[in-house]
């Protein structure tokens, strides 16, 4: 079975903090492509209004996200949350208790693939 991890996590944006979306999306977009070999995926979706964001990743595996987490939280998780709310994170795939902790603050709930593949 596949080691292959991934997530939807659904944001408001903050009132006030609209301009400030881009240029951090723009920048952990950049650090994962550049820096993070083992994720696979991103990509950021705005709703018409700017006031809401929608993120899916991808990783190959546990090791893959935590080493996501050490990156973002040293150069990102500030600005994060000062821009945005999480609503809802629904997490995919075999992720182990040490991934699905460092996700408990967004309220995460994990999902087992229980048929399909990935070509």
């Amino acid at each position: 079975m596949s080691e292959i991890i991934e997530w939807v996590l659904e944001m408001d944006v903050r009132d006030g903090q609209g301009d400030q979306v881009q240029p951090l999306l723009d920048d952990i977009t950049k650090a994962a492509l550049v820096d993070e070999p083992r994720t696979l995926h991103c990509e950021f979706y705005m709703s018409d209004d700017r006031r809401s964001c929608t993120v899916l990743e991808r990783y190959a595996d546990n090791a893959a996200v935590m080493a996501h987490f050490a990156q973002f939280g040293e150069r990102f998780a500030e600005r994060f949350t000062q821009i945005f709310i999480p609503a809802r994170l629904t997490v995919y795939g075999p992720a182990n208790d040490s991934v699905m902790m460092a996700l408990a603050g967004f309220g995460a709930t994990r999902m087992d693939r229980v048929a399909g593949f990935h070509r």
